[in-house]
């Protein structure tokens, strides 16, 4: 499942303090397979891969908003979940970066 989401205001410290303290680099969500984010004159954007939709969600309840919540971001993102119909990876790419 691909989600994409966007989330106007979100500046990259706050982004950094959300991936601090959710800590989904040192103990990776469960059904969590790609990550990418970058940031335009908006906000945030976010583009992910997960098994599922239900994955995100369990991951967004339980570690996500905490984090979201002591980051002092407002508002709400917007989100979409669309069917995966092919994923690759450059063979020797791993790791964040």
């Amino acid at each position: 499942m691909v989600m994409v989401m966007r989330w106007a205001g979100v500046t990259p410290e706050q982004y950094d303090t959300v991936r601090d303290a959710a800590g989904w680099e040192e103990t990776a969500p469960e059904g969590a397979q790609v990550h990418v984010a970058w940031f335009d004159g908006q906000g945030l954007n976010v583009t992910d891969v997960w098994e599922s939709e239900q994955a995100f969600q369990a991951f967004f309840a339980a570690r996500l908003f905490p984090a979201v919540e002591k980051a002092g971001i407002t508002g709400e993102p917007e989100s979409e979940f669309c069917p995966l119909h092919r994923r690759f990876i450059t063979p020797g790419v791993s790791g964040a970066a």
